[in-house]
């Protein structure tokens, strides 16, 4: 089993949760930033949301 594998499976069913910690992430990152890199924060923000299917929008 790749390592790709093993992380979706332990990522499998905590997507909210995940979700939730990818946005307070991007968060902190703008904080720290003065939003300098916010553009970029976001686009990263929204990639990997989008990994992890559609259970991570309704985290947003």
């Amino acid at each position: 089993m790749d390592i790709v594998e093993q992380i979706k499976g332990v990522a499998a069913g905590h997507e909210t949760e995940i979700a939730d910690g990818i946005e307070k992430i991007g968060d902190l990152v703008d904080e720290k930033t003065g939003g300098q890199y916010a553009a970029q924060v976001d686009q990263a923000q929204s990639f990997l949301k989008d990994q992890l299917g559609g259970a991570a929008d309704t985290a947003q």
